[in-house]
């Protein structure tokens, strides 16, 4: 007999934006229990990635983009990352350096934001193979507990 697996709904309750925990420093919770999982492969062509290919990425000093929208970004993002939100990816393709590989991510595998950022670069002629997605997101991320920024005043405003 096959049982169907469903998520446990939390309603309205649920704070998809991580949240900093009083008094602990670099340190967020962040609800998991929104949006609809999103398969392992963001789009044909761009390969999916998991910590220690990001954490590699960041010490390299490669860009890694930041696809959801500012709201998220101004709570907290991966140490380095830029907010492109996936609103906006399409039209802001040039601030992508095609001669480097680039990290998207989003909330996490519940997010559909970093996927409809890359599908939209795609669209827009960015090459699938200079594109990397990494799926677990800000979910993963935090779980694992490694650390995060949160954005300066500056990059907030620009």
């Amino acid at each position: 007999m096959h049982k169907e697996i469903k998520r446990k709904d939390f309603g309205e309750r649920s704070p998809s934006i991580p949240q900093p925990v009083p008094q602990q420093d670099g340190m967020v919770i962040v609800d998991s229990t929104w949006g609809e999982i999103q398969s392992i492969q963001a789009a044909e062509g761009v390969q999916t990635v998991g910590e220690l290919e990001v954490i590699k990425h960041i010490e390299n000093g490669l860009p890694v983009i930041d696809g959801r929208t500012e709201n998220f970004f101004q709570e907290a993002t991966l140490p380095g990352a830029k907010n492109i939100p996936f609103t906006e990816a399409g039209e802001r393709i040039s601030e992508l350096n095609r001669d480097q590989m680039t990290i998207l991510f989003c909330n996490g595998p519940q997010c559909p934001q970093s996927p409809w950022a890359i599908r939209a670069l795609l669209e827009a002629g960015y090459p699938a193979e200079k594109l990397m997605y990494y799926r677990g997101g800000m979910h993963d991320w935090l779980t694992l507990g490694f650390p995060v920024r949160v954005p300066s005043s500056v990059e907030k405003e620009g």
